[in-house]
């Protein structure tokens, strides 16, 4: 038909404005035009589906029921199936009951329609005073006057008061043969046990996002709407296992593509993050790139994305990667991102994924309180680069000895030679007390090429007991011996003191220590590492340093160190390993100090004048308040 346009007699083939207005009062949404009319055509609510039907089909009807799930799962669609399933009279008119109602029949068109006598839905939303539940049950004494059964259907019941739970309770425990009782709660717990314990229940469950987007393919395609695969998925998600929402998402996103659904202009709509920019954070987090994770935090502001989205994504990511570092295979070949996923997984350690995920998780939850979302957003991914643990790579003695570091052999440092009346003196200790053990000859373990630099190793287990020879491997071989042992026994510390098991390598170590703190060659966390390591060994241009915690084994620490060692004359190559520590600065300051205070504690007992006082007058000295005088 032809519609007279503006001015000058122009025309155009288009619908008039009274079509118009009649097309947009006869569309119906996709969520109401494709509602299930039958049990077959649900989807994702198979154990439901099949107690029904196969209740319907044996005769064995309850005479009330409790749907619960989230919203837009289908509990009201499975209250109208069941109501047109107990009241269908077949195409012929001659029918019964049946799990697949026909749909045609009068009770069936009528009840699709809101139409039915016979069936009631009753808001609890809205309707929630006694009254109104009084007034639903005055209709229970009356028979169907259409169809075979009166159902009841009180959606939201969990919200109806107190008193009207107990105004239905005995026509929901016997109600006549004639009614059926439909109820459905998105929050069971607030029904009562009473009622509970009445209805036969049954819990309508998220639906997959597979199982969305499966059904929204099959939707579109019925609209011959165009739509990619990645932008369903999207809304799939973003559904977060209602259909209906699901639905009403495609509707908008119908109407802000212009007729088609496309994955930038979905992602636009919905405020998501592309993937992209996920995988491009979670590349820089694994090169511990500050600056690019910044880049692309700014990035996500200047294009309006939401942080939340961002972190959400992550989350997803991190996931998959677990799961992949769990389970190598478990990837899906059809999906895209898969390849992306697997390079990601490999990587970076899985530790360091479960800590990512952990902080992404709590960092959503803390985006509220940042001044801004955004600013939020980049103290969560600082924190993921501040927080990431150490990557390199780990040596254990077995795979010291099965891989021996490279390069020419060095020849072992001397042994720290014993008294020379020490051995005979302890053989002869060992033949008079047969219990002590006999000593054994230390042998050196071999050393890095000078210059070279070893890597961290883990915590050293606790010592072979006395008595114990090293390991051996086949050749004869003595494997996995430290450089320099101290086999000299723990001096017994004063109380509230780290025991000290002093060493001449102690020794040297501490005065060099104290020199460089003296001069503030060293400060703030360089200072620690220095005082709380041990110096295990040194060799010509190597030293070998232990701490405790692998905290204060920084990269950045390290070369600070080895700079204030070399402008101290000291012109050598550092490798910290983590294990027990017996013999530090720190533990000699500490000893000393307690020592100190002991002697100062000691004067002021002995003093006469505070022996007279306690014993006089009864006099105590309060526990904390002697302190040594400190030395100038």
């Amino acid at each position: 038909m032809d519609c007279r346009l503006g001015r000058g007699g122009r025309h155009a083939r288009g619908l008039c404005g009274e079509q118009l207005r009649i097309a947009a009062m006869s569309y119906l949404v996709l969520a109401r035009k494709y509602r299930p009319k039958t049990f077959s055509e649900m989807v994702g609510q198979e154990h439901v589906v099949q107690a029904l039907s196969n209740a319907l089909e044996q005769q064995r009807l309850h005479h009330a029921y409790l749907f619960t799930g989230t919203r837009g799962v289908g509990k009201t669609t499975v209250s109208r199936i069941l109501a047109k399933s107990l009241n269908c009279q077949g195409a012929d008119g001659q029918g019964g009951i049946t799990a697949a109602p026909c749909g045609v029949c009068q009770a069936c068109a009528d009840i699709d329609s809101g139409r039915f006598v016979d069936y009631t839905e009753l808001d609890a939303a809205s309707n929630r005073g006694v009254d109104e539940v009084q007034s639903l049950l005055e209709q229970a004494v009356y028979k169907p006057v259409q169809g075979r059964f009166k159902v009841f259907m009180i959606d939201e019941v969990h919200m109806l008061t107190g008193h009207a739970f107990n105004a239905m309770l005995k026509t929901l425990e016997e109600p006549p043969e004639y009614l059926k009782f439909v109820l459905a709660t998105t929050d069971p717990q607030k029904v009562p046990v009473t009622v509970l314990s009445r209805c036969l229940q049954f819990n309508l469950r998220p639906m997959a996002p597979e199982t969305v987007q499966d059904h929204l393919a099959t939707v579109l395609a019925a609209e011959a709407v165009p739509a990619e695969a990645q932008a369903l998925r999207l809304i799939s998600r973003a559904a977060r296992g209602s259909m209906r929402d699901a639905l009403s998402l495609t509707d908008q996103a119908i109407a802000f593509g212009a007729g088609q659904l496309q994955e930038a202009a979905v992602r636009q709509m919905l405020g998501s993050v592309d993937r992209s920019h996920v995988f491009r954070l979670l590349e820089a987090l694994a090169q511990s790139d500050g600056k690019t994770v910044v880049e692309i935090s700014e990035a996500l502001r200047l294009h309006g994305l939401s942080a939340a989205a961002a972190l959400e994504e992550m989350s997803m990511v991190l996931q998959r990667m677990a799961v992949l570092q769990a389970v190598p295979d478990a990837s899906h070949p059809a999906d895209d991102e898969a390849a992306a996923i697997a390079r990601l997984a490999a990587s970076m350690p899985a530790d360091e994924t479960q800590l990512l995920y952990s902080i992404c998780l709590h960092g959503r939850a803390e985006l509220g309180l940042a001044p801004d979302e955004y600013a939020g957003l980049t103290m969560v991914l600082l924190r993921l680069l501040a927080f990431k643990p150490h990557s390199a790579q780990k040596k254990t003695l077995n795979e010291g000895a099965a891989a021996p570091l490279p390069g020419p052999e060095v020849a072992a440092p001397p042994q720290p030679a014993n008294p020379p009346e020490a051995a005979p003196a302890r053989l002869a200790a060992s033949e008079a007390h047969p219990s002590l053990p006999a000593p054994i000859a230390q042998s050196p373990r071999p050393t890095a090429p000078p210059g070279q630099v070893l890597s961290v190793v883990e915590p050293r287990q606790a010592p072979p007991r006395p008595g114990a020879f090293p390991p051996r491997n086949g050749n004869g071989d003595v494997l996995g011996v430290p450089v320099r042992t101290q086999p000299e026994p723990l001096r017994e510390a004063p109380t509230g003191a780290p025991a000290v098991a002093a060493t001449p390598e102690g020794d040297f170590w501490q005065a060099t220590v104290q020199e460089l703190v003296e001069r503030e060659a060293i400060a703030a966390l360089v200072r620690e590492l220095a005082l709380q390591s041990q110096l295990v060994g040194r060799d010509v241009g190597h030293w070998m340093l232990r701490v405790e915690r692998e905290s204060l084994n920084q990269p950045a620490s390290r070369e600070r160190l080895r700079a204030a060692l070399e402008a101290a004359g000291h012109a050598v190559q550092l490798t910290v390993e983590v294990g027990a520590v017996t013999d530090s600065p720190a533990r000699r300051n500490a000893q000393a100090a307690a020592l100190r205070q002991q002697a100062a504690e000691q004067i002021i007992l002995n003093d006469p004048f505070v022996q007279q006082m306690q014993r006089d007058f009864g006099a105590k000295i309060v526990p904390g308040s002697i302190k040594p005088v400190p030395k100038h």
